[in-house]
């Protein structure tokens, strides 16, 4: 009996011990579960004078190009450069044979002299007959034959001075000079080569690089727009080569074509650049930047902070107690990795730049710890690391 007493006891106590670890189970369960700090990276919203530009590639063009070439046949006796120099307008560039043409000149000059001797002894018989019909002596016939000869012969002489201005012209381009100021090419003849007037290829081609032309190309779209820029005073176009560290070239806007590509739907302009460094070389491919306007004191956030969902653009802002709030936003242009917001934020305001696929409205925020470098976003407010403040005023 009290074997089965003590059993039943045993038996009572393990049911209760039971009860109790269940009830401190359920207790727990029971209780909420605290979600995680979602660890972000922040910048703060600030302001600028942020460039409205339009972005192109584009192709550099001498402002004018000659292709040399002779205008007479002959061999070359002389070639009074080296191909890639620089040359200036008037330089001689060649030298033809000048011996057949000097020839020529000289023969030409003796035609005219013989025929000015005749032209003068028929006009000095045409006067001694002009007196010999009025005594009489001669008939009108014969007066009208002489007179017709000496004109005759004046006819000739006129003839004979045209042949030879004609020989001296072709014995001056005996000798080839520069038509303008630029850089000379490929050199096609060497001295020794006879060449043929008006033959292809040219000579010698120079091109003009001070100053040169950039041409790009702009969507037809934004045609209005450049014509009413163009209207208010120039355009500013800058060009960057690519893989180039140095600073862009800058222009003006020089040229807007009279239609619209129907191909492509674009518009073709050109921009005139001095080129003092000649860094822009005929035939390369530029970055080109064609500035409209500037906004002033528009607001900015780094572009990475700019989110889109279903509703459209949006920015995740850490307020004052760490939580993170959904803001919709209105996005304008974007220029160097930041972007314009229209409406939905204020200067100052601190946006999340990192770690927005964790978040949702409400969520606590946890700061990075760690600057990523110069320049680069803040941890958090208050936190460790740099805000990200764009200069006042500052232009690309």
């Amino acid at each position: 009996m009290m074997k089965f007493l003590q059993a039943r006891n045993a038996s009572r106590l393990l049911l209760l011990m039971m009860t109790l670890s269940l009830a401190a189970c359920s207790a727990e369960k029971e209780a909420p579960r605290v979600k995680p700090a979602v660890p972000v990276t922040v910048a703060s919203a600030g302001q600028r004078s942020v460039p409205v530009q339009l972005k192109a590639i584009g192709n550099v063009e001498p402002f004018s190009i000659v292709a040399v070439k002779a205008q007479v046949s002959g061999t070359v006796a002389r070639v009074h450069f080296a191909e890639g120099q620089d040359v200036r307008k008037g330089d001689l560039l060649f030298t033809i044979d000048p011996r057949p043409f000097e020839a020529a000149l000289r023969q030409a000059e003796a035609i005219l002299a013989r025929d000015l001797a005749q032209a003068r002894n028929a006009r000095e018989q045409a006067e001694r007959y002009g007196a010999l019909l009025k005594d009489g002596i001669v008939t009108q016939e014969q007066y009208d034959q002489l007179r017709t000869t000496a004109e005759a012969y004046g006819a000739t002489v006129a003839a004979d001075r045209a042949a030879v201005d004609n020989a001296r012209i072709e014995l001056g381009y005996c000798t080839i000079r520069s038509p303008l100021t630029g850089r000379t090419g490929n050199l096609a003849v060497h001295p020794g080569n006879v060449v043929r007037a008006n033959e292809n290829p040219a000579l010698v081609t120079i091109n003009q690089v001070n100053p040169v032309y950039v041409a790009f190309s702009v969507p037809e779209t934004e045609l209005p727009e450049i014509r009413r820029h163009l209207v208010a005073g120039e355009l500013k176009v800058e060009a960057l080569l690519p893989a180039d560290g140095q600073v862009a070239e800058s222009g003006r806007v020089s040229f807007v074509d009279n239609m619209v590509d129907t191909a492509t739907g674009t518009i073709r302009l050109k921009g005139t650049f001095a080129n003092k460094s000649r860094r822009l070389w005929p035939g390369q491919f530029v970055n080109v930047q064609l500035t409209l306007a500037t906004l002033p004191n528009a607001t900015v956030v780094p572009s990475r902070a700019v989110q889109t969902g279903q509703q459209g653009q949006f920015v995740f802002v850490v307020k004052a107690d760490a939580t993170a709030e959904q803001r919709p936003v209105t996005a304008g242009i974007t220029h160097e990795g930041f972007t314009v917001i229209a409406q939905g934020l204020k200067p100052g305001e601190t946006v999340v730049t990192d770690g927005q696929m964790r978040l949702f409205p409400g969520a606590k925020v946890l700061l990075k710890e760690g600057n990523q470098g110069p320049g680069s976003e803040k941890q958090g407010p208050g936190g460790p690391g740099k805000v990200l403040q764009p200069e006042q005023g500052s232009r690309q």
